[in-house]
């Protein structure tokens, strides 16, 4: 599943190059080189990690874990600097990525027990954890920078 969104990223990336006018080259240049990399990124991170990896798997997903944890003391810092109301709307939506955050926690301990039998539905079980995380952090990132000036 990995290398058909793989190859269909790298297929928009073409389409997206042959359909261009001159006149846009530069910032078309410039978007196709940052969804090239964005592809490379998603591979890296999408690595079909083995049962022999399984720590390898649960130490990357400990750091981009840590990572989101940064990022949303960070948020929590200009949330409480903001307006009342901005902050009441704020409040519920980091507790929803709080349960988040805590229901990947439970995944990823559930990974460091994991067994060969269970290891594929374990490790698919934290990947859909971490991505729900992310999306729901970047939800809120996006939603904070519009209600709230930096």
């Amino acid at each position: 599943m990995n290398t058909i969104r793989l190859a269909f990223t790298l297929c928009s990336v073409a389409a997206l190059a042959v359909s261009c006018r001159p006149s846009e080259e530069k910032s078309t240049t410039a978007q196709i080189e940052k969804v090239k990399q964005e592809t490379i990124e998603a591979a890296r991170e999408m690595k079909n990690y083995t049962f022999a990896q399984k720590a390898e798997f649960v130490t990357k997903m400990e750091q981009q874990l840590a990572e989101i944890n940064r990022e949303m003391d960070q948020l929590s810092a200009r949330v409480e600097k903001s307006s009342e109301a901005a902050k009441a709307e704020a409040r519920p939506k980091l507790e929803a990525l709080r349960a988040q955050v805590n229901d990947l926690k439970r995944k990823l301990d559930e990974a460091k027990n994991a067994t060969e039998s269970n290891w594929d539905s374990v490790k698919a079980g934290a990947r859909k954890a971490y991505h729900e995380l992310k999306d729901g952090f970047d939800t809120a990132r996006q939603w904070l920078s519009d209600k709230i000036a930096p």
